[in-house]
C-alpha cells in the first residue's frame, strides 16, 4: 500500500446527477483512477458496466440562488460511499446498481457545497453552458479489503479525505430512467487531504 501526500491526486471519477420527481438529488458513478496501485479498476474495456470501484451518494435536496448569469445550487452536508464490485454491475439506467458490492469507505462532505452553472446570452435568451463545484469530504469509515492479490485500505491511501473539483453538463440530453425527471453527467478529480501529524 502507498499513502498519498497532501494535495496529491487521489482519484478521477465520472458519473451522473439524478433528480427524482420529488426534487431529491443524488449522484452515482465509477472511478477512472484510484490510488490502488497494480489493481485492475475494470473488468474489460473501461465503462460503467465493467467498473470494479463505484460510488453512490445519500439523496439530498438542494436550494438555488441566482446572481445574473450564474445559477448557484446549494447542496447540504451529506454522505457518499465507495463500493468494490468484484463482479461489476453498474448501469446508468439503474442508479442503485452503483451501490452494490462491498462498501469500502464512506465520506461526509465537510460543508455546504456550492455548484455554479454559467449561462451565456444568445440573442434574447440565456443558455446554460456548463456547471462546476468544489467540495471537501472527510473520511468517516473505511473497511480494509483484499483485491488483485493485495490488501488495501482507503484510510491509509487517502488519509483524512479529499477535496474534489467537478464539472457537469447542464443541458439534459440523457433520458432519465423511471422515477427521475433529470439526469446530468459529470466528472470529478480529487486531491488527498493527507494525514494528521
Amino acid at each position: 500500500m502507498t499513502a498519498l501526500l497532501p494535495a496529491e491526486l487521489a482519484w478521477y471519477a465520472t458519473g451522473r446527477f439524478y433528480r427524482t420527481n420529488d426534487g431529491s438529488l443524488a449522484d452515482y458513478g465509477y472511478f477512472l483512477h484510484l490510488p490502488l496501485f497494480d489493481v485492475p479498476l475494470f473488468d474489460g474495456q473501461p465503462g460503467e458496466t465493467t467498473a470494479h470501484f463505484t460510488f453512490a451518494a445519500t439523496p439530498f435536496k438542494s436550494q438555488a440562488v441566482t446572481n445574473g448569469a450564474l445559477s448557484l445550487g446549494l447542496d447540504p452536508i451529506g454522505e457518499f460511499s465507495l463500493y468494490l464490485q468484484r463482479q461489476p454491475a453498474g448501469n446508468f439506467d439503474d442508479p442503485a446498481s452503483f451501490a452494490q458490492g462491498e462498501c469500502i469507505a464512506t465520506f461526509r462532505r465537510a460543508s455546504l457545497v456550492v455548484g455554479t452553472t454559467v449561462a451565456a446570452t444568445l440573442g434574447t435568451t440565456a443558455e446554460p453552458l456548463m456547471g462546476d463545484n468544489v467540495f471537501s469530504a472527510r473520511l468517516i469509515a473505511s473497511t480494509p479489503f483484499e483485491f488483485g492479490g493485495l490488501r488495501h485500505d482507503v484510510a491509509y491511501s487517502l488519509g483524512q479525505g479529499v477535496t474534489q473539483f467537478g464539472t457537469a453538463a447542464v443541458t439534459p440530453v440523457v433520458p432519465p430512467p423511471p422515477g427521475y425527471d433529470l439526469v446530468l453527467p459529470f466528472t470529478g478529480s480529487a486531491i488527498a487531504l493527507g494525514r494528521v501529524g
